[in-house]
């Protein structure tokens, strides 16, 4: 299930939408995850479930080049039959598993596509845990619950958060996708971008074939290869999915969710789910509160935070629930969260801060609980990528070094954008926002 695309939808109230599938598990942004709308009318979360933006048209193939490139990919597949082979993919597989199967310029052009504009967290959440969403997750665990109770006695993962997962991945099933993941996967690793990992990811298909878990022609999946209710890559499937039903198959893709939410149960167990411990809560910051304190990398317990004046929103302390740090994910205007150990476990599953928080707060929402009370700073808009790279730009040259200049905006360019505001006197909240840029200018 997981990551394979490491970008970061994250903090200065920015997400970014490029992919970098090489971290693991389900990408931190898998490509083609977060732009799903949804299409069936069970759970009628309409286009407003699409996470991610439109992507710019890329520029249609022409059908000489069409053919052309089919012709190759049919040398490639060729080729690619001896190294599975080598892996242990029997011919009889193959020949299956290919049969028909045409490069595909579809899943190119969504490859190619790379959104220059980015949602603010806020206008995420919006979405990630609305009125609707909240309203259908309660019905989907309801209709479910007997399976979901099983599952949380199973692995120790409430409920909860296994539907919020199923909420923004798939839309609590009504969006699974319908590509041929056998083709996407083929056509990815022929165009040679990222092949390597792609073709490591098509082996791992060929090899859930060759188990008898799924047909090939019914392994469909996203544009990028992402499967089922939860959307698993085909290596964090052969890694984690789970037969819950006990039928002899991991079957992620049918109308039964029950394996792919005991899969998902079973993943966040692995990476270290501590049941009872809340992802985050929201708390609230004293005046005069010390923003480089508001750092992931320094953890304090909550007596030791509620000394220094942060408190729960109800004006006690937060319980104990183990060590804590303090996330701002749109600066010192924003809302605050006092996040614990179960953030990073989630985080495995998609490494934005956004997405984290999109399924803690869904969940949150499921059980009874109430929307994020704190503001956001909704007169800001969300920086481009290009205005992304001008910041890291200005920042490394200013000598706050971002170490590598790419668009995201993570720890390293966060800790960059702190130590540029210290050093001008500004609020060090470490918030790439519009207003920060115009200030390097």
């Amino acid at each position: 299930m997981r990551k394979w695309v490491a970008a970061s939808l994250v903090a200065g109230g920015a997400m970014a939408a490029e992919a970098a599938p090489d971290n693991s598990l389900r990408p931190a942004q898998r490509p083609g995850l977060l732009e799903q709308e949804v299409q069936g009318e069970a759970i009628q979360l309409a286009a407003a479930t699409a996470m991610r933006p439109a992507a710019r048209p890329a520029a249609a193939i022409q059908e000489p080049e069409l053919a052309a490139a089919d012709l190759n990919f049919q040398g490639w597949i060729k080729a690619f039959r001896s190294r599975a082979k080598a892996q242990g993919v029997s011919a009889p597989v193959l020949d299956s598993a290919f049969a028909g199967v045409s490069y595909d310029t579809e899943v190119i052009r969504r490859d190619r596509n790379q959104s220059e504009f980015t949602k603010t967290i806020w206008d995420y959440l919006d979405s990630a845990a609305s009125e609707l969403r909240v309203k259908n997750g309660k019905a989907a665990l309801q209709a479910q619950r007997a399976r979901l109770d099983q599952i949380e006695a199973t692995y120790g993962v409430e409920k909860e958060i296994v539907v919020a997962v199923w909420g923004l991945e798939s839309s609590y099933g009504t969006f699974r996708g319908k590509m041929d993941v056998i083709r996407s996967l083929a056509t990815l690793a022929f165009d040679g971008r990222r092949g390597a990992f792609f073709e490591g990811q098509l082996v791992a298909a060929l090899k859930i074939l060759q188990a008898g878990d799924v047909a090939a022609r019914k392994m469909t999946g996203s544009w990028a290869g992402a499967m089922g209710h939860t959307q698993f890559i085909p290596t964090s499937y052969l890694d984690y999915a789970v037969d819950f039903t006990g039928d002899g198959k991991r079957d992620i893709w049918s109308d039964n969710p029950a394996d792919a939410l005991a899969s998902t149960a079973a993943y966040l167990k692995k990476f270290g789910w501590v049941k009872g411990q809340p992802w985050g809560v929201e708390v609230a910051l004293p005046n005069g509160f010390d923003y480089t304190l508001a750092d992931r990398e320094i953890e304090k317990l909550p007596a030791d935070w509620a000394a220094l004046g942060v408190e729960g929103l109800d004006g006690h302390p937060v319980a104990d629930h183990g060590p804590a740090a303090i996330l701002l994910p749109a600066g010192s205007t924003g809302a605050a969260f006092m996040i614990f150990g179960n953030f990073a476990v989630l985080e495995r599953y998609n490494t934005a801060d956004a997405y984290v928080i999109g399924v803690g707060h869904l969940a949150d929402r499921i059980k009874g609980g109430a929307p994020i009370q704190g503001s956001w700073p909704r007169s800001d808009r969300a920086l481009t990528l290009s205005e992304r790279e001008e910041m890291q730009q200005r920042l490394t040259r200013a000598g706050f070094d971002t170490e590598g200049i790419d668009g995201k905006i993570g720890p390293k360019t966060i800790g960059a954008v702190r130590a540029y505001q210290v050093a001008k006197g500004l609020t060090p909240d470490g918030y790439a926002s519009p207003r920060l840029l115009e200030n390097l200018r």
